[in-house]
């Protein structure tokens, strides 16, 4: 069952991966993040994501970079517009 914060499945396929790597979790994670719309919640979709898929797998790489990114201090998306 896929969550409209993981659309395209990538973060429930990655849970799904036995043996899964901590580098494999960051490039799945860093496509999805790719994928989000602009005007998306990044912080609200990370919280989602840990509480469907993060409870069930508390050890795996995935939950613990979707930790890692609510952790992390808030990033402007888009570009600085520039005055001409």
């Amino acid at each position: 069952m896929q969550t409209i914060h993981d659309p395209k499945g990538l973060i429930r396929e990655s849970y799904r991966i036995d043996g899964i790597s901590d580098g494999e979790c960051r490039s799945i994670l860093i496509d999805w993040a790719l994928s989000l719309p602009a005007e998306t919640d990044q912080r609200a979709a990370l919280e989602g994501l840990l509480a469907h898929y993060g409870a069930q797998a508390t050890d795996h790489p995935m939950t613990v970079l979707l930790r890692q990114g609510l952790d992390a201090p808030r990033a402007r998306r888009g570009r600085r517009r520039r005055d001409a």
